[in-house]
């Protein structure tokens, strides 16, 4: 089956989507199907509707040799646009500055802005209700909470259909002395609360090490001198793929606590790695799939009580225990099943 795997994408950011749709590609490519990436413009704001149209308008019901294109699956906004007679949603999230991020985004623009955004709030909201309604055969959400935003903005049905972990080779070396937080340094991953959480934990004997890049870099920088951690705590921006699996392998445990996650892709390469994951309650997605005390922490998005997260998994004997659990419901989410699912609509009409 040919399938073209459609995201809309900005220059030099690599989002989830896009490494969760390049994974989408390689792995239809390995089960038999004839699959390629297609990116479309999403464009800066003020300029979202001519990206709605440019979506819209893109011709994908046919190969460039002419031959037809069998499914189009689509990730996020506005890529869900596109025309195609077989067209699949498996959406990661919307413009969020509409929707579960407006009253934070409107905070931060003047009163003229915030009469124009408004209007295009609500333009938006209803083209994006009209895609996702009467463009797509099948809407799935990459995770409840998307589901639930789905159906508080739009009144949209949808089905949950989690993405496993990225294709890589996780494996596991032991349990350090180490946290470790792979995010994207931004505001809304909120990496801050783990260094001050790291900052009153009882045992000090254990360090922090943080991978990624993002605007947030040099507040960081400034938050880990304030808290006196620079023997503690490595900032280590981009990595290799090699250098990020071994520190999944060779740590302690994860932390990723973000704000009201779509999804949260950190959760199951912990898990493949047999690490456990401390996340917070106020973090979407991210803790969908964690049982608290069995396979990591959930707790209050307050330092003091990622802190206490953060001494009980340095028991090394909980961190084991808690990462074989881990690693168990991992084994749960496949690639194999995830395209059946996907597809399934196409292959019962065949």
């Amino acid at each position: 089956m040919k399938v073209v795997v459609v995201t809309s994408d900005v220059p030099f950011v690599t989002g989830g989507h896009r490494i969760i749709a390049e994974a989408l590609v390689s792995q239809l490519n390995a089960y038999g199907h004839d699959a390629i990436l297609w990116c479309t413009p999403q464009n800066r704001f003020g300029r979202q509707f001519s990206a709605y149209l440019a979506n819209y308008f893109t011709d994908l019901g046919e190969t460039g040799s002419g031959d037809k294109i069998d499914a189009v699956i689509s990730l996020r906004y506005p890529s869900y646009a596109v025309k195609h007679y077989f067209h699949i949603c498996w959406l990661n999230h919307r413009a969020r500055e509409y929707y579960d991020l407006w009253e934070q985004f409107k905070s931060k623009i003047s009163f003229a802005n915030k009469i124009k955004e408004s209007i295009r709030r609500t333009a938006i909201h209803w083209i994006d209700r009209y895609f996702l309604k009467n463009n797509v055969k099948k809407l799935y959400a990459q995770s409840i909470n998307i589901q639930k935003r789905l159906q508080k903005w739009g009144k949209i049905k949808s089905e949950v259909l989690y993405p496993p972990a990225i294709p890589r080779n996780y494996c596991f070396k032991e349990y350090g002395d180490f946290i470790f937080v792979p995010a994207r340094l931004h505001p809304l991953k909120r990496i801050s609360l783990g260094i001050d959480a790291l900052a009153k934990m009882k045992n000090t004997n254990i360090s922090m090490i943080i991978v990624g890049e993002g605007p947030e870099y040099n507040n960081l920088i400034a938050l880990i001198k304030e808290c006196n951690l620079e023997k503690r705590v490595q900032l280590l921006g981009w990595v290799a793929e090699d250098t990020l699996l071994d520190l999944y392998a060779r740590c302690l445990a994860v932390f990723y606590g973000p704000l009201n996650e779509d999804y949260g892709l950190v959760t199951l390469e912990a898990f493949s790695s047999r690490k456990a994951l401390i996340t917070c309650q106020d973090s979407g997605g991210t803790n969908e799939l964690l049982e608290h005390g069995k396979s990591g922490f959930l707790v209050n998005s307050e330092p003091d009580h990622i802190a206490l997260a953060f001494d009980a998994v340095s028991d090394k004997l909980i961190a084991e225990k808690q990462g074989n659990y881990a690693y168990s419901k991992s084994a749960e989410f496949s690639w194999e099943k995830t395209i059946a699912t996907l597809l399934q609509l196409k292959t019962s009409n065949e």
